[in-house]
């Protein structure tokens, strides 16, 4: 099995920073965090679907300012960094993996950072962040900032397996407009842009984040930095994501236009038929208007006998209906 990214950089000389093992909370026992913030060991918090109380108890232990403490109450944040000094607060974004049909794409999660401690918040369950726990648990790492970095390139890397199948199902689309065209089709369309303008609302702004937080995480006291291109991997991830959703956009709308243009062409051949259909009855329904007449000349001097009734009567039909298809096939109309 070839080695993954993560499996590569463990197995890095441990000489280019400190080593530690960090130990992976996660519940709020107040003991243990209490123990770990005295011996000055380095550990992380997770915690999904906190309540009141959960954010209570975490005032309580760490003393976090009350604007924090707020603002990790209330999700649906736009990525931000607010630096209080000894820690930051982070609200940061990774994609919703394995979801339903209408559900939200995003999952937000908020970190405590400090150079103490690791505190992630979010209301749901994450595989991305279990997977990091239990790699990261009991294990021999190169720095506390290793750790940082390893939590927020998973919640990055989230972002490829989804766009990577809006990526198919476009083609799909495509391929479906260009056979069959469906009210369905049209839905998906819609659909998949509200996807990625969710997307983008918050691959931006936290794009920007990585961009200028790299200095702010570097001055956390008691932080060990040992290298600032982990978080400039992170970033590249987020630039690559941020071209993927733009270039998304664009084929979608190329979507649209050929739905479009594929109904309105159909539409055009349904107009056309039933204008030759109307163009052939024009002249059947004079026909047989004039020869409807009672006029007593008419009746007894021109359809008088059964030959005439054929000769005028069906066969002026038959004989317009023959020079207007002849006229419609030489117009190429038919």
């Amino acid at each position: 099995m070839p080695a993954t990214k993560a499996d590569i950089l463990e197995a890095e000389d441990p000489a280019r920073g400190i080593n530690l093992r960090v130990p992976c909370f996660t519940e709020i026992d107040e003991e243990k965090l209490r123990d770990q913030l005295e011996h000055d060991h380095f550990f992380w918090l997770d915690i999904a679907e906190p309540t009141e109380d959960d954010i209570e108890h975490l005032g309580h232990v760490f003393d976090f300012h009350p604007l924090a403490l707020e603002d990790s109450l209330h999700f649906g944040q736009r990525p931000k960094l607010d630096d209080f000094g000894d820690y930051v607060f982070m609200v940061f974004y990774g994609a919703r993996e394995h979801r339903e049909q209408g559900d939200e794409p995003l999952d937000e999660v908020h970190v405590f950072l400090s150079g103490k401690f690791l505190i992630t918040l979010h209301h749901a369950p994450l595989p991305a962040l279990k997977a990091q726990r239990d790699r990261i648990s009991g294990r021999v790492m190169h720095s506390e900032q290793f750790v940082v970095y390893r939590v927020l390139d998973a919640l990055t890397d989230t972002f490829f397996p989804p766009l990577a199948e809006i990526d198919d199902e476009i083609d799909d689309l495509e391929d479906g407009i260009v056979q069959q065209p469906t009210d369905e089709h049209l839905h998906r369309i819609f659909a998949l842009k509200r996807d990625l303008v969710a997307m983008r609302k918050v691959v931006t702004p936290q794009r920007d984040l990585l961009a200028r937080g790299i200095d702010t995480i570097a001055e956390i006291p008691g932080l060990q930095l040992d290298e600032r291109d982990y978080f400039r991997d992170v970033y590249d991830h987020m630039i690559r994501i941020s071209e993927l959703i733009d270039s998304y956009r664009d084929l979608l709308s190329g979507a649209m236009d050929a739905y479009l243009s594929t109904v309105a062409n159909r539409q055009n051949e349904v107009m056309k038929q039933l204008t030759v259909i109307a163009t052939i009855f024009l002249p059947l329904s004079f026909l047989t208007g004039f020869f409807g007449m009672n006029f007593g000349y008419l009746v007894n001097h021109i359809q008088n006998s059964l030959l005439s009734f054929l000769l005028l009567g069906i066969g002026s039909c038959i004989a317009s209906v023959l020079v207007l298809y002849l006229y419609f096939r030489s117009k190429r109309w038919t």
